[in-house]
């Protein structure tokens, strides 16, 4: 992402005005990114999609956010902030249109992807322009504060506005509906926004972009694709392997290059490493809730959109308290324990949720949802802050890039791996617990479990006698319920493992911290 610019143009006349402007711009792409998660079943009815085929309509947005991230804050600085805002407005239109109308589950993803590349244009212009507005000292504070706010709203009634919609209105509608708000913001930014650029940028990381994208495409392809072609087959193998070359050769370029995307040396430094390894517990094992939790709800407790969004709301609703925990844990105890103590929280949450998934009280879910939300609230803003600690005064755009970029790799990487083992354990729980009569064993063709856990139940068993049917359908639902819980157990394991490699880091950073005042003194 780019850094506060450093020239000085003429405040605009309404900074409020611009501050709201770009805050609702950010707010769209947060909506946008967790309002889809509650309409995937409909939209595997609508297309009798595959659940790869939802997976990539979370997968292709993300990829293609991630991805152009960094880049897209580089280009920012140089066409200017303005100009590029009101370019991925209308990139973001036109993608949302695509989506609107999208014929077939192949064009939607197509058009997720191209989502994905204005959503990153947006973002990373609408936060250049809130630096460059906002400078040091209090009206910047308050700025920043204006700003989580509505990401923090954006996030609570995602689940319920994505529900609501697709009930009502269609899960089309999802996607129309920012075209009108698209046209409203560009015409807000077009008279509020002063047109600021960096008067020194350094080169474009091409090479970089195409690498890191084409990695994380790669590996995410070969985790989705997991559940068809098995772990151990050819195709999950090479795509695999391109995956590590590239990404590998990614790191080799940003060695060499004078002004690279990511400053390696960075990572010398055992405080940001543990402040994006943080960054990524979090947004792998609690933010990749927000796609999980609405197919779960209605998968395995038969709930409606509507029911779904609203079922999410211990969760959103814990998120938005967790930072005031955060921030009082931060008083007492280092940066590093608070981090820790977030995961861990997660860890809990994930694990109480998995051991009570397939119970159908709703009241005891909903309690896991708070405790995990509870943990994502503490880390949601503390990740940011620890690794915006670690760099200096000038190099905040980068590092901003970078935990960005971190958090939402680690969200479509989860999908992947996540999706795989719920997949895999959805599948041999549903063998176990269905009849399998000789009319049962004709209708599961090779695509019957996919569409099951991608919500299209009722489609896949439509064909057989009612008694049949029922019992297939009780069936499904537990299954569901169990492969949930065999992600949620898996995501538990992992926070935990995080959490210990933070304190690790955090512990040998105080340790090298103590050598040089040691030496110095």
């Amino acid at each position: 992402m780019p850094s506060p610019s450093s020239d000085h143009r003429p405040a605009p006349a309404n900074p409020a005005f611009v501050l709201a402007t770009a805050s609702a711009t950010c707010a769209l792409i947060v909506l946008d990114t967790n309002v889809v998660a509650v309409s995937l079943p409909s939209i595997a009815r609508s297309f009798h999609a595959s659940f790869a085929d939802v997976e990539w309509v979370v997968s292709a947005y993300m990829v293609a956010f991630a991805s152009c991230l960094l880049p897209a804050g580089g280009l920012a600085d140089r066409v200017g902030r303005k100009k590029m805002l009101l370019l991925g407005l209308a990139v973001f239109f036109l993608a949302s249109l695509g989506c609107g109308v999208a014929p077939t589950a192949a064009v939607l993803n197509i058009a997720r992807a191209v989502k994905g590349v204005g959503a990153a244009m947006l973002l990373t212009a609408a936060l250049a322009i809130i630096a460059n507005t906002f400078h040091e000292g209090p009206a910047r504070v308050r700025a920043w504060a204006v700003w989580g706010t509505c990401m923090g709203l954006a996030t609570t009634v995602a689940p319920l506005v994505g529900g609501v919609i697709t009930q009502w209105f269609g899960w089309r509608w999802i996607f129309l509906l920012n075209l009108p708000v698209c046209a409203v913001l560009a015409w807000c930014a077009s008279r509020a926004i002063v047109e600021s650029r960096n008067p020194k940028p350094g080169p474009l990381d091409i090479a970089g972009s195409l690498l890191f994208g084409s990695a994380l495409a790669l590996g995410i392809w070969a985790l989705i694709e997991v559940p068809a072609d098995g772990l151990a087959s050819w195709p999950t193998a090479m795509r695999l392997a391109a995956c590590v070359l590239l990404f590998g050769a990614f790191v080799q370029v940003q060695r060499v290059r004078a002004h690279a995307m990511v400053d390696l040396a960075l990572f010398r430094q055992p405080r940001f490493v543990a402040a994006v390894l943080a960054m990524f517990g979090y947004a792998a094992c609690a933010q990749v809730m927000m796609t999980f939790l609405p197919l779960y709800l209605q998968n395995a407790f038969g709930l409606s959109a509507v029911a779904a969004g609203v079922g999410m709301l211990p969760f959103a609703l814990s998120m938005v308290i967790g930072p005031y925990i955060g921030a009082a844990l931060g008083r007492r105890v280092s940066s590093m324990a608070v981090l820790s103590m977030g995961l861990l929280l997660i860890a809990l949450g994930n694990l109480l949720t998995a051991l009570i998934a397939s119970d159908e009280r709703y009241a005891l879910v909903a309690l896991g949802m708070i405790v995990t939300g509870l943990g994502a609230g503490i880390l949601n803003g503390d990740t940011q802050k620890a690794i915006m600690a670690c760099v200096p005064p000038d190099r905040t755009g980068m590092a901003s890039g970078i935990s960005t970029t971190t958090r939402f790799t680690a969200i479509v990487t989860s999908v992947g791996v996540l999706g795989a083992v719920l997949a895999a354990r959805t599948h041999t729980a549903f063998l176990a617990a269905a009849p399998l009569t000789p009319e049962v064993k004709t209708a599961l063709d090779a695509g019957f479990m996919s569409r099951v856990l991608a919500g299209d139940t009722a489609q896949a068993t439509a064909s057989l006698p009612p008694a049949v049917r029922a019992a297939l359908m009780s069936a499904a639902h537990a299954s569901f319920a169990s492969g949930f819980a065999a992600a949620l157990g898996l995501a538990a394991f992992i926070a935990v493992s995080i959490a210990a490699g933070v304190w690790l880091l955090a512990g040998k950073s105080e340790a090298a911290r103590m050598r040089g005042a040691a030496s110095n003194g």
